[in-house]
């Protein structure tokens, strides 16, 4: 999978994704990063990308021609990809949509910087809008480098306990259960005696328990979603009946 992010500031980009189980996948070829300076392709002698916006107000507009002669360069080489706009008023982005996008050969990302971006180019190369909450960051990069993460994740070879993937929060539609380690024993609190047990039946109904438990405390909205899309058992139903009871 090939990810290509048109950035202001394209060394926060292979600076991040270069390290931890990113930087590894990159490194045996399963995945690929790249990121492309969008003040290469200014036509300005300054390298120029923004303008004050039309109508007046407050800080600078990115020009649509670099942008879009930048993913030329980019689209020239991929052919036809989804492109992705990293802003706050785009759908929030979820387990489900990196999953989705997953399943893409490339993926092109566009970070905006200032004011936003002239809304021409957005509608022209624009495939995808998504926001990683509800607060402005001061640019793109990070969200993007956020949901390459997420994605990258879910891009078979690039976790070595491909079982890691399919266990994780969100993956079922509820939260984790709680993990532990060595020592057994730490400041006085002990590894819940089940995990020690051997028993892997028993291990797994008290994970799917605490799942359920940590899920109703933490993310209600979550759990109600699993109950009324009919996705959980009757066991599941008898233990949060228990869980609203205490």
């Amino acid at each position: 999978m090939h990810f290509h992010v048109m950035t202001l500031f394209p060394d926060m980009i292979t600076a991040a994704m270069s390290q931890s189980i990113i930087g590894r996948a990159q490194k045996q070829g399963i995945i690929s990063v790249e990121a492309v300076d969008i003040r290469d392709f200014s036509k300005d002698k300054h390298r120029h990308v923004d303008d004050y916006p039309y109508g007046g107000g407050a800080g600078m507009v990115m020009q649509p021609g670099p942008i879009y002669d930048c993913y030329q360069s980019i689209a020239a080489r991929t052919g036809k990809a989804r492109v992705i706009y990293t802003t706050p008023q785009g759908r929030v982005f979820s387990q489900k949509d990196a999953r989705e996008l997953a399943r893409e050969e490339d993926l092109i990302i566009l970070c905006g910087h200032y004011e936003g971006v002239d809304e021409r180019v957005l509608e022209e190369i624009v495939t995808d809008n998504f926001s990683i909450g509800d607060y402005v960051l001061t640019g793109g990069e990070l969200p993007a480098m956020v949901m390459m993460d997420a994605v990258a994740r879910m891009v078979p070879g690039v976790l070595t306990n491909e079982s890691s993937a399919s266990e994780e929060s969100f993956e079922g539609g509820l939260l984790e259960y709680p993990q532990y380690t060595r020592p057994e024993v730490y400041h006085g609190v002990s590894v819940p005696p089940v995990l020690l047990s051997g028993h892997h039946a028993n291990i797994e109904r008290w994970r799917r328990r605490q799942s359920l438990e940590r899920t109703c405390k933490r993310r209600p909205d979550l759990l109600q979603k699993e109950i009324e899309a009919g996705r959980l058992s009757p066991e599941d139903l008898n233990i949060i009946s228990q869980l609203e009871s205490e």
